[in-house]
């Protein structure tokens, strides 16, 4: 029970006490007032009764006796009337029994006891003594008159009780608000929200409580703080290039290796290397500090023009080159924005020489595409070949055309992909997430499609035209879809979670497709949805919309790709996700880095100390598993656990 309630409980109590004794006495006083007024009575009837009959008392006529006394006992006030001569003799006598009403409970009965009160009354007539009258009330009135009057008390006392009650609630809530405030205060910092109270109480004691605990958040806030300021200084000193801030060459060719030789939901790839072609003569021409002031504005320049792309990548991979990797864009949409990009780094070059004359052209850019089956460091081979043959040429700008990758140019493929999109024929594969104890916690879905052939083909083969087509929204509906299906049809199977594109967080009808969809699930807690961290931060208002709506029907949601975005994570403290997924490219050297086992461990950390699971994928060695185990991971995905299984 709250303090709220307890005060108002023992004041109540105390009330009741004061209030029930009150009315004892009042009853008891009320009593013996109608024990009274009924005594008062029966000595006025006797009185009046006997003026009435002395005469006939005289004459000792019983008949004119009994038709006078019946006259008054038919009006209910009497229990027994008797009339006796002066002898003694008993002239009329009439009685009746001491009947209760039924309205009268048992209870009330044998509670209050009533003596009915007897007057009698000595008549005389022509100076002569008569006779005696004997009247007794009856009890059955005075307990009728008696409860009719508790009833009346006892209805005001509980109408009072009731206002009163009322009257006390209001006002131990208005002055107690501060507590609730600062119970409020300590719920929002267990989620680490940092709320303080600006308004003080005038109450001494609930101010002294509102002030102690506006200090703790503070302090815990700045101790908080100084966590997330230690983990993005290890951060930009791990995974930073200190001059530029874009990713270092080791963070850079991770993440490269991450999406190409890894995450195959990436799809198809196109690589931007960009090299400032004589950069030791520019620094012996120009000085160190204006060639480090080229080399923040190419990066700046990148990083601009990567906003413009979705899960883009890029970083500082040598001292004169730069790398941007991209989604999937032919040279012929790629090439106006990188000409652009040339042109204002150009004239930054040609501003730095002055007199001089710079080198022609300033900057070279070398443009490869990932093939089906090609590898990263194949990916980076052939970028670097393109740009050594556009240094060799004196060219700004060369593609390298060896080997292009899928062919998302052929209608054949555009419309094969197109009709099984737009007819929902795909079909489902899962990769468990392992907890701590072994035991599978969920199974990330991948989407698969039948190739011409009829043979399943991974998601690289389709997923460029799928988005290019931007038929990403239906895919995803496709999936949520099939997968929804699977649950109602396997109730004892495994949960599931499902990655969501941009395109679908974006769609203003999405949200309320979903929650139909979701409402006819008899289990929803056995389905959760992931979202690309990079693209959480892109759109954190539609997100929070998003997840707000899974919490309310029960439905599981998850960071995908954790720990890289330059960002940070103060998004977590708001978002409140039920997990997040470290992205593979801090797990692939865990088991050989101190910096990424650090890192790892204080993102652990992180996400523990706001009450969200952590988990890590692209987990294919035993010695991973065993430094994730030992630094707290929550669990674990990835080849270890075994290839994808058909989600039957």
């Amino acid at each position: 029970m709250s303090l709220v309630n307890q005060l108002i409980a023992a004041v109540l109590a105390v009330l009741i006490g004061l209030a029930s004794g009150t009315l004892f006495i009042m009853s008891d006083s009320g009593k013996a007032m109608l024990l009274s007024q009924l005594k008062s009575h029966a000595q006025d009837s006797a009185t009046h009764l006997g003026l009435y009959i002395a005469p006939f008392m005289a004459d000792k006529d019983r008949a004119a006796i009994e038709t006078a006394v019946n006259a008054i006992f038919d009006s209910g006030f009497y229990q027994r009337i008797e009339v006796t001569s002066a002898e003694g003799e008993p002239l009329f006598s009439k009685e009746t029994p001491s009947d209760i009403s039924e309205q009268v409970p048992n209870w009330f009965i044998n509670l209050v006891h009533i003596e009915p009160p007897s007057m009698e009354r000595e008549i005389t007539h022509n100076w002569r003594h008569v006779g005696v009258i004997h009247v007794q009330s009856r009890a059955g009135y005075a307990y009728e008159r008696f409860w009719e009057a508790a009833q009346r008390a006892l209805g005001l006392f509980v109408a009072l009780a009731l206002l009163a009650a009322i009257a006390i609630s209001l006002l131990l809530h208005y002055l107690l608000r501060p507590l609730r405030l600062v119970e409020h205060q300590a719920q929002s910092l267990a989620q680490k929200s940092y709320v303080e109270q600006p308004v003080l109480p005038k109450t001494r004691e609930l101010r002294s409580v509102v002030q102690a605990m506006n200090a703790m958040v503070k302090q815990v806030k700045q101790m908080f703080d100084e966590q997330s300021r230690n983990i993005d200084e290890l951060r930009s000193i791990a995974y930073r290039d200190p001059l530029t801030g874009l990713a270092n060459q080791r963070f850079a060719l991770a993440q490269l290796q991450e999406r190409i030789d890894y995450d195959r939901n990436f799809g198809p790839a196109t690589l931007v290397i960009l090299r400032i072609r004589e950069l030791s003569e520019l620094n012996r021409c120009c000085g160190e500090d204006n060639t480090n002031h080229l080399l923040k504005s190419v990066a700046s320049e990148l990083e601009a023009l990567s906003q413009q792309f979705n899960r883009s990548v890029v970083g500082r991979t040598a001292g004169a080159e730069f790398m941007l990797l991209l989604e999937h864009h032919p040279l012929v949409r790629l090439k106006p924005a990188l000409e652009q990009l040339l042109i204002r780094l150009t004239t930054h070059v040609v501003a730095l020489y002055q007199a001089e004359q710079p080198p022609s052209p300033a900057f070279t850019i070398g443009i490869s595409h990932s093939t089906e089956q090609g590898t990263s460091a194949q990916l980076l081979s052939h970028a670097r070949l393109a740009l050594q043959r556009a240094e060799d040429q004196g060219s700004e700008i060369i593609e390298y055309t060896g080997t292009y990758g899928v062919d998302s140019s052929s209608k054949t493929w555009q419309q094969h992909v197109a009709s099984a999109i737009g007819n929902s024929q795909v079909f489902l594969q899962y990769q468990s997430l392992i907890g701590g104890d072994s035991q599978p916690l969920h199974g990330e879905v991948l989407v698969r499609i039948l190739d011409e052939d009829n043979e399943p083909c991974p998601a690289i083969r389709f997923i460029g035209v799928v988005r290019e087509l931007g038929l990403l929204d239906a895919m995803d509906r496709a999936v949520i879809g099939r997968a929804l299906a699977y649950l109602q049809r396997e109730p004892q199977g495994i949960a599931i979670s499902i990655n969501l594109g941009q395109d679908s967080l974006l769609a203003e009808d999405f949200p309320t497709w979903l929650g139909r969809q979701l409402m006819q699930l008899p289990h929803p807690e056995r389905i959760s949805f992931e979202i690309n961290e990079t693209v959480i931060l892109n759109n954190i208002e539609r997100t929070q919309a998003l997840r707000s709506q899974l919490k309310a029907l029960g439905t599981g949601f998850g960071v995908d790709n954790f720990g890289i975005h330059p960002q940070g994570f103060s998004y977590l403290y708001t978002l409140q996700p039920d997990y997040l997924k470290i992205d593979g490219s801090l797990i692939r050297d865990i088991d050989k880095n101190d910096e990424d086992r650090f890192f790892v461990r204080s993102l652990i950390g992180v996400a523990h100390n706001i009450h969200i699971r952590a988990y890590a994928e692209h987990v294919e060695r035993e010695s991973q598993l065993e430094q994730l185990l030992n630094i707290g991971i929550d669990g674990t995905q990835g080849y270890l656990h075994g290839k994808p299984k058909t989600l039957s």
